[in-house]
């Protein structure tokens, strides 16, 4: 399933303030970004996986489709919604198993303060 549009990160200046200004932890599959904004009326998310995380296309879509479903699980938890969550496969992300990329992705989310 898609992301809603009113979700998404729509505008590479705020994708890029977000890598900037954001914070950022690294893990072993996936770096998740953050930045606070109080004028947002709803999270923002953006995933990106390029070349260097799957060669083939369809892992890099598998890819993208499971980091989005671990936000639509836990992003109703989160402890402050306003904000902008930028998720970057690293290589290494498309051997990994299910379960093991979700909990690298709450590991970082957590190291974030998003989840308690």
């Amino acid at each position: 399933m898609r992301l809603p549009r009113k979700c998404s990160v729509n505008n590479h200046a705020d994708f890029l303030r977000v890598r900037k200004t954001g914070h950022a932890k690294a893990g072993r599959f996936v770096i998740v970004s953050t930045l606070a904004d109080p004028a947002l009326p709803s999270l923002r998310a953006a995933f990106v996986t390029s070349k260097r995380a799957a060669k083939k296309a369809h892992d890099r879509n598998l890819i993208r489709r499971r980091l989005r479903t671990y936000l639509q699980a836990h992003a109703p938890a989160f402890a402050d919604p306003k904000r902008y969550v930028i998720t970057i496969a690293r290589p290494g992300a498309a051997a990994a198993s299910h379960a093991d990329l979700e909990a690298d992705w709450l590991r970082q989310c957590r190291r974030l303060k998003l989840l308690p």
